[in-house]
């Protein structure tokens, strides 16, 4: 009859879990890590592959590569290292070796004074951010190969639809107030950034990928606010928005109109509000405001204009009349919904 080995007593021995993240380049560990490393007895890993491996044997410390198997059969492993010249350090494995924690605990309460010390070390930190890698590797891994079907045959064109789809739905978040749902909208449409990247990635004569982009907005945002990475001083934000434009018109010096730029594709009430707040920064006096009042007779050119004069009106105001009109449109349905005997929308 064979049972499970069960640690014996190992006075003053000591484990150490030495936890990493895959996010940071091999061999950046903090100072305790490489000291626990350089420390130890013996230093074990589950896979010769892991990412922190030939760092650390870059550095003169012995790297030993172990049967992982099960989390009971690791705890076992671990915990029945005899005490020798220093600790026993087990280098993380990449994905926080599922149920170990659980294992030894078991194994700890269990066997109550027959397992060695046990220290969590944290070797490396996650950065502000660090999680965009991982979203990289996703859209990598979901356009390549033996990925996603459904995803390989996006095209920019083909995924313009859902990008349109996904900005209403964070403004609608974001005017509902719903938190919970503005977290998930912004990932939707962060989403469509690095899925449009990876496409870009493909192209057969000018590539580029997300760093790319990035790289790109980093460099406009810190041109265009001198006052906060350059010597410029303004006073409030009225001030640094109208030096954000002066450097935006230098920018764009080569448009033959005021207008040029304003995309065409806009709904039409965010398209005409966009025109007029471009004439209206430019101070162009060429063309006459639109008259305000309702006409005799609705027609298709009248309504055009009677909407365009609310639209300049609107703006001298300071009024956003898309927002404007999103708000009275909800009001008119919470009052059709009243009427009908419901509530609200999302009660």
């Amino acid at each position: 009859m064979t049972t499970n080995a069960v640690p014996t007593e190992t006075p003053g021995a000591k484990l150490i879990l030495l936890t990493t993240t895959h996010r940071v380049a091999p061999g950046l560990l903090a100072w305790p890590a490489w000291e626990a490393l350089r420390s130890a007895g013996r230093v074990l890993v589950g896979d010769e592959g892991h990412p922190q491996v030939a760092a650390v044997r870059q550095a003169g410390v012995v790297v030993e590569a172990v049967p992982a198997g099960s989390a009971p059969a690791l705890a076992r492993l671990l915990t029945g290292q005899p005490a020798g010249a220093g600790p026993t350090v087990w280098l993380g494995s990449p994905d926080g070796d599922p149920g170990l924690t659980d294992a030894l605990a078991r194994l700890a309460v269990e066997h109550a004074g027959e397992v060695p010390e046990i220290e969590v070390l944290p070797g490396s930190y996650d950065l502000p951010g660090s999680r965009l890698l991982d979203l990289v590797t996703v859209m990598d891994r979901l356009r390549s190969p033996g990925g996603c079907p459904w995803d390989a045959e996006q095209t920019h064109e083909s995924l313009v639809k859902y990008l349109v789809e996904e900005a209403y739905e964070l403004v609608e978040a974001i005017e509902a107030g719903d938190r919970e749902t503005l977290r998930e909208e912004l990932g939707d449409v962060l989403f469509q950034v690095f899925f449009h990247s990876r496409i870009a990635e493909d192209h057969p004569t000018e590539p580029f990928t997300v760093d790319d982009v990035a790289g790109d907005i980093v460099e406009k945002l810190m041109y265009r606010h001198p006052h906060v990475f350059g010597n410029v001083e303004v006073e409030g934000a009225t001030e640094a928005e109208a030096n954000w434009e002066q450097l935006k018109a230098a920018e764009k010096a080569d448009r033959e109109s005021v207008l040029d730029g304003v995309p065409a594709g806009l709904p039409s009430l965010a398209y005409a509000a966009k025109l007029v707040s471009r004439v209206r920064r430019a101070g162009f006096t060429g063309v006459p405001d639109e008259a305000y009042g309702l006409p005799a007779e609705l027609t298709a050119d009248s309504a055009g204009r009677l909407l365009l004069a609310v639209v300049q009106r609107a703006h001298d105001a300071g009024v956003d009349v898309d927002a404007a009109l999103r708000s009275a449109a909800r009001g008119y349905r919470d009052a059709v919904r009243a009427a009908e005997g419901l509530g609200p929308v999302g009660e």
